[in-house]
């Protein structure tokens, strides 16, 4: 492409990166994996973008959002039907209003423990978590694990009741910080320390679905895939999640 046919609308990967906040290395790297292919490409090496390439970023980017995974994403924005890819922009939508809602939700429910504690009262169990999602992975784990699983799962986390959730969740956070702390000392995945955790962890999941060895495995690449996952267990330290993953690989093959 020559300098004659650039448009309003043709930015340069410098632009673009200023435009959206992705990092011209995230840009170069969709390139790199036939995510998003610049319009063309100078005499300088520098990518360019048109329109089209901006309204498929802009699908990237709300897919991203919304946690999806870079594979599943290419499998989306590759539809070649332009119904269809509209369908799939108002099902974002949808999701994104929701999401929206949420937080909406959980700044009252904020709001609400502040009163609470400044004026002594008491909030029940459902007032606590008011706003806390614990459906927005079940499409996921439907087409992962199948409606059974996801039912039977349901029906255990129902009947713990408002205690066993409190301690449930409450278990959940103990593992995300003995994760950190591992992290910061550098214990390797086999070690009798990680190895205790690992237990502590697949013990809490059986809670609610108890998993083999394979699907202790998947579960527990799906934390390192998926940023939503990521994000959780490495609050504390960044590699967390890598080290349950691997951890929980040694524990399937050990104890599974």
């Amino acid at each position: 492409m020559n300098t004659t046919d650039i448009t309003e609308d043709d930015l340069d990967i410098a632009q673009v990166a200023r435009l959206t906040g992705v990092t011209s290395r995230t840009l170069r790297h969709y390139d790199r994996i036939g995510l998003l292919t610049p319009a063309w490409t100078g005499a300088d090496g520098r990518r360019h973008y048109a329109r089209p390439e901006l309204l498929r970023l802009q699908h990237i980017l709300v897919l991203r959002e919304l946690g999806t995974s870079l594979e599943r994403i290419g499998r989306i924005v590759d539809a070649e039907d332009p119904t269809e890819t509209v369908a799939q922009l108002r099902g974002h939508l949808a999701g994104l209003t929701a999401e929206r809602d949420r937080y909406t939700r959980l700044a009252a429910t904020v709001a609400r423990t502040i009163e609470s504690l400044e004026k002594g009262k008491t909030m029940t169990t459902d007032q606590l978590f008011d706003g806390f999602d614990h459906t927005r992975y079940e499409p996921e784990a439907r087409q992962r694990w199948g409606d059974g699983a996801v039912d039977r799962s349901h029906a255990k986390w129902e009947g713990l009741g408002e205690e066993g959730k409190r301690q449930h969740m409450q278990s959940d956070r103990e593992i995300v910080e003995a994760l950190g702390a591992a992290v910061r000392v550098g214990l390797a995945p086999d070690s009798p320390e990680v190895q205790e955790v690992v237990a502590r962890h697949h013990a809490w999941v059986s809670v609610i679905w108890t998993p083999d060895a394979d699907a202790y495995r998947g579960l527990t690449q799906m934390y390192v895939d998926d940023e939503r996952f990521r994000s959780h267990y490495d609050e504390i330290a960044p590699g967390a999640a890598q080290l349950l993953r691997d951890g929980a690989e040694v524990y399937a093959d050990t104890r599974l």
